[in-house]
């Protein structure tokens, strides 16, 4: 691989005597001094699975599993629930499998091979780590659940499977594609409309297809139904229109509408509502009236955590998730009107919502329970569409999420860990609760289960008052003070908990924090405000972000509180995180380098005021914003460039020159203005990789650089 780490001059010679001790220090004798039980890569051998999915009628089931790198297909059935591999791909190449689903009687599992779904830009652009000479293309791809050669469909992206379990409508180009499931016939294009066409949503008989087609300022809601029939726009006006759902006898649909882009120009600074509302329209006219408006509040806004409103049309009633009384919480309305319902009631989130095959149950993630440690946590929970009747499925000291429940309605799925067992498929009888955890036996047994730890949930207070929940890596065993390590998040809209998490990115997080606690540090991850988990003003808060970065005092409230600590030496104290992680460890080491040590800023942001200068000052008319000034002005204070010259300790800055979520040029950036004023600074690129490091070999080199620095600068 081209991947290398790159050092200033004047460290050099540090550097060369760490490799002289590394060639004349025995291995074991070096492993045993450092108190080593496993390798880096031992502990990042787990299969990590996905997109777990199950058929609409039947038992089946389908997950992606990444097994240091090689992802492939698994599926399994009732009554036995045995796992089967059903692709073969055997490369660590970096070719995602996302958008998994099963056909409504299982008979074929339909999947995208490549791509980097899940970035800010260009996620259906072709990702090519490996360094192939023919860039590999971004597929849909089906297999029939028997097994046998995967079919291609085509190229694109957001395959939707018709209910009839025979054509697979896709979005390419900005145009609507239906192909024969099986791969039989070309792809052809359902119709050319102006606008970007995605979200294809079949009617429940597969005779018709709904869509939005988004054209800038404003957004439609199409429905297909075939080559001699025009396409009905369901009540067109100057809103934005998305995220149609059908009735179940095929008649209406239910979308949200959000007002179209234009107006003039407001506050940057102030907070404001984010409006939106819930219409129903008749698919055959497409006449329709608002159901439901949210209440005009900072809460009530369109919920930005995970599937956003989450809109279902269930039996008899219409369900959504809104912020609006301050946490995540699912509602539900009768279809024809009238008071939402709130179905889970409680201080915690739900996400990862399903609707059961009868829609007359929801599934979701929620961090509740009846431990108080269950806030930082992750279980299932199930409530009926009508009633405020919820259950958690999966209560204790484990984590559970994206639950869903078999086309027969007997079983749950979903994925489960603990603090140290890696996430694993897993379904429960719902009728005897009894559980079996899928496909255990893939379990490298190089995976050092037994030496993982249990991080503590730890409470300190930030400047301002606000509890700030964290988790702590610390081992018994060591010298009396120990080297610490702040441990930042990125997203911001994350939560880290108390075990394996449920993304790829944060579970090797985890694993690569598992491992400093393993050599001998105590590393403290902080969910600092912004995140998810502890309610809306935690997750908005006026001053975040670009608008005064209020959640950097979380960060240095950390760092102080180990300080404090009897076991921590305060001169040894570093950071290290990922994007919005890598922002504020440059915010830490720009701002209080005689708090923070050492740092490694992976893929961070740096300037926030790139790119926004022309929308402030220079919109494209004449009027602006009446703070235009001074927010360009907060969002420079508010970046890690403006902090360089009071920057003076040692930084490891990677990344990937194929981000998709980060511009490559962020980095870029900072290093020529660190190098101006001689901050010690060393570096490490991944040629042609993006913002997740696809290919497993690269994920691994990023550890071992973070590692391999904090150990020489810190211990």
């Amino acid at each position: 691989m081209k991947a290398k780490v790159k050092y200033s001059h004047r460290w050099l010679f540090t550097i060369m005597v760490h490799y002289l001790i590394s060639v004349l220090v025995p291995a074991g004798n070096t492993l045993q001094a450092q108190g080593q039980t496993f390798s880096m890569k031992a502990v990042k051998s787990y299969p990590f699975p996905t997109e777990l999915t199950s058929a609409a009628t039947g038992s089946r089931i389908a997950w992606a599993f990444n097994e240091e790198g090689l992802r492939n297909i698994y599926v399994s059935e009732g009554p036995d629930y045995e796992a089967r591999r059903l692709t073969s791909y055997l490369k660590d190449d970096g070719q995602a499998l996302s958008s998994v689903s099963l056909s409504y009687d299982g008979e074929w599992c339909v999947y995208i091979r490549g791509g980097d779904f899940g970035s800010n830009w260009d996620d259906a652009r072709p990702v090519n780590p490996a360094y192939e000479p023919e860039p590999p293309k971004v597929q849909i791809r089906s297999v029939p659940f028997s097994g046998g050669t995967p079919r291609l469909l085509g190229e694109g992206e957001n395959p939707v499977i018709s209910p009839k379990g025979d054509v697979v409508a896709f979005v390419k180009s900005k145009q609507i594609w239906t192909v024969a499931i099986d791969g039989s016939a070309e792809p052809k294009k359902l119709f050319i409309a102006r606008g970007s066409n995605d979200s294809p949503e079949w009617s429940p008989d597969g005779s018709k297809l709904a869509f939005r087609s988004n054209r800038g300022d404003h957004a439609f809601i199409g429905i297909f139904q075939d080559s001699n029939t025009p396409i009905v726009w369901v009540d067109p006006s100057f809103n934005r229109d998305n995220s149609p759902r059908w009735s179940p006898d095929g008649t209406r649909l239910a979308f949200v509408r959000q007002p179209g882009r234009g107006g003039a120009p407001d506050s940057i600074l102030a907070p404001r509502h984010n409006p939106w509302r819930i219409m129903t329209a008749n698919a055959n006219s497409g006449e329709a009236r608002m159901l439901w408006k949210a209440p005009e509040t900072l809460r009530g806004s369109l919920p930005t955590t995970q599937g956003r409103t989450n809109l279902h049309w269930a039996a008899g009633r219409i369900v959504f998730l809104s912020y609006h009384d301050g946490w995540p919480h699912l509602y539900s309305l009768p279809q024809e009107g009238g008071e939402p319902l709130l179905l889970t009631p409680g201080n915690f989130m739900a996400e990862y919502i399903k609707l059961s095959a009868d829609r007359k149950w929801l599934v979701f993630t929620g961090n509740t329970g009846n431990d108080h440690l269950d806030i930082d946590r992750r279980h299932i929970v199930r409530v009926p569409v009508d009633k405020a009747s919820l259950e958690v499925l999966t209560p204790g000291d484990g984590l559970e999420w994206t639950p869903a429940i078999t086309g027969d309605g007997s079983r749950l799925v979903y994925i489960s860990a603990t603090a140290q067992r890696p996430p694993m498929p897993t379904i429960m009888d719902l009728k005897k609760r009894k559980v079996k955890i899928l496909a255990n036996d893939i379990l490298p047994e190089k995976f050092p289960t037994q030496h993982l730890i249990t991080p503590a949930q730890v409470i300190f207070d930030a400047p301002d008052g606000i509890p700030i929940h964290s988790t702590m890596f610390n081992r018994t065993n060591g010298p009396e003070k120990k080297p610490a390590i702040i441990y930042v998040h990125g997203g911001p809209p994350r939560q880290m908990l108390l075990g394996w998490h449920y993304s790829s990115y944060y579970s090797n997080a985890y694993a690569v924090n598992q491992y400093l606690a393993n050599q001998g540090f105590v590393v403290l991850s902080v969910n600092y405000r912004l995140g998810i988990g502890y309610g809306y003003e935690f997750h908005r808060p006026p001053d975040g972000g670009s608008r005064g970065a209020s959640e950097y005092q979380d960060i240095k409230a950390a760092a102080e509180w180990l300080a404090q600590q009897s076991f921590v030496d305060h001169n040894r104290i570093g950071i290290y995180g990922g994007s919005y992680g890598g922002y504020l460890t440059a915010m830490a080491l720009g701002r209080d380098s005689k708090l923070f040590a050492a740092g490694v800023d992976i893929h961070g942001v740096h300037d926030r005021t790139v790119n926004r200068t022309r929308s402030f000052i220079f919109p494209d008319q004449f009027e602006r914003a009446p703070d235009a000034v001074q927010a360009l002005q907060l969002a420079w204070e508010s970046s890690p460039v403006s902090s360089v010259d009071t920057w003076t300790s040692p930084v490891l800055i990677i990344h990937a020159d194929d981000d998709r979520n980060v511009a490559f040029s962020q980095s870029t950036d900072l290093i020529q203005r660190l190098e101006r004023k001689r901050v010690p600074l060393e570096y490490m690129v991944i040629v042609d990789d993006t913002h997740h490091f696809m290919m497993h070999a690269n994920q691994l080199k990023v550890n071992d650089a973070v590692v391999e620095f904090l150990l020489r600068k810190l211990k």
